[in-house]
């Protein structure tokens, strides 16, 4: 989960983004085999913004938002006796448009977002996501 402050001022995004399920579509494309595999078991969603329930969960202050957001069971974690419970990942539309308005800004940051929450799938931490950059 990668939070962001929001500004104060919000101009209002339009839902004619066109090109943001593209440059999605080119993040996934990039991710190298053996993690391309893993994408398999996760939904990638594109939403507007976090729901009520999805900032609670992620301990989302007033002026803080979210660029993604994993919500599953990460790999490390799977076990024999659990049920199984559908992984996901949701891109915020909303927030990536707002902050990032320079083209190829927003394709790398869309990109570090969808590396950032599939890394989560795959049972790294916020921690270790840092060491390595992508946070």
């Amino acid at each position: 989960m990668a939070k962001r402050p929001r500004g104060s001022s919000r101009r209002r995004i339009s839902r004619a983004a066109a090109g943001f399920d593209e440059l999605v579509q080119r993040a996934l494309d990039t991710i190298p085999e053996p993690f391309a595999r893993a994408l398999d078991e996760v939904a990638i969603v594109i939403d507007d913004e976090p729901s009520p329930q999805q900032r609670r969960d992620a301990g989302l202050r007033p002026g803080e938002g979210l660029y993604g957001l994993y919500e599953g069971t990460p790999r490390t974690e799977y076990g024999a006796d659990w049920a199984f419970l559908p992984n996901k990942i949701t891109l915020f539309q909303d927030a990536l448009l707002e902050d990032f308005t320079d083209p190829a800004e927003l394709e790398h940051e869309v990109w570090i977002t969808v590396v950032h929450e599939l890394a989560h799938h795959l049972g790294i931490d916020e921690d270790r996501l840092h060491d390595l950059g992508v946070d």
